[in-house]
């Protein structure tokens, strides 16, 4: 489904998501509206998170905290279900990808707490906005989305590499564009680096990790934004029993608005 024949209510765009009409990257959804990355722990594992959280909170800013067992996000969301309402999820058993699923409903247990994290989709309105075209909405694709060498700080249990996503950006529009996301922290705000990708650990453009790869034209250079995959790759290198998240690029549609988190 192309996102410019969705609805433009988050609470209709998870109704769809929920009744498995909608399995698709969210870029562009529901636009003016915060997007949340996804993380669900253990409990006996979630303070260590919690913390990973807060000495990382480029590309972990956190939203909202779900108590264990509890399903609706109360103050992104009310009336969600975390269960049912993200396009696509994945299973995480000692760090390897065990499932990639529409509804983790079969995966549920009492003692699941679950982690709302900033994402910059939140902020691509207010790119578009600025005049800044977005490739990967324009070519209905996911957003190119990388490992790096970057470690992230550790916490307890949690550590692991630094996930950056990647916009190719016109020369002469790069400074509006940290200007515009520096705004946002509360979804990874300003971008980590611009230009030559070997100077973080990323061989090759044209095969991320995760998304799709990026067609850059004359003038155009990359940016790269801290990202809520990060979770993902701790999952990868720490290998917790079980971690469930988002996939990559399909993302939790909350009701907040994005100018709500802007920062003067």
């Amino acid at each position: 489904m192309q996102t410019t024949a969705l609805p433009t209510s988050p609470a209709d765009v998870r109704q769809l998501i929920r009744e498995g009409r909608l399995v698709h990257p969210t870029a562009g959804f529901a636009p003016g509206h915060v997007q949340a990355n996804l993380a669900i722990l253990p409990r006996d594992m979630a303070f260590d998170f919690l913390l990973f959280c807060q000495r990382n909170p480029k590309p972990c800013p956190l939203l909202e905290v779900i108590e264990a067992g509890e399903v609706e996000p109360v103050e992104y969301a009310p009336g969600a279900d975390i269960r049912t309402d993200v396009p696509l999820y994945r299973v995480y058993e000692h760090g390897e990808m065990t499932a990639e699923v529409e509804d983790i409903s079969d995966f549920w247990r009492g003692d699941l707490v679950s982690f709302l994290l900033g994402c910059s989709f939140s902020f691509e309105t207010a790119m578009l906005r600025a005049g800044i075209p977005l490739k990967h909405i324009d070519q209905d694709k996911n957003v190119s989305m990388f490992i790096t060498n970057i470690p992230a700080a550790s916490a307890g249990e949690f550590s692991g590499p630094m996930v950056v996503s990647m916009r190719a950006i016109k020369r002469e529009q790069v400074v509006r564009a940290v200007q515009v996301t520096s705004r946002f922290p509360a979804t990874h705000g300003a971008p980590i680096h611009v230009g030559d990708p070997e100077v973080i650990g990323i061989g090759d453009l044209a095969r991320p990790d995760f998304g799709d790869p990026t067609d850059f034209e004359d003038g155009e250079v990359p940016v790269f934004w801290a990202c809520g995959v990060t979770p993902q790759a701790a999952a990868m290198t720490t290998k917790p029993p079980l971690m469930i998240t988002h996939a990559p690029g399909h993302m939790f549609v909350t009701d907040v608005k994005d100018e709500d988190l802007a920062v003067l």
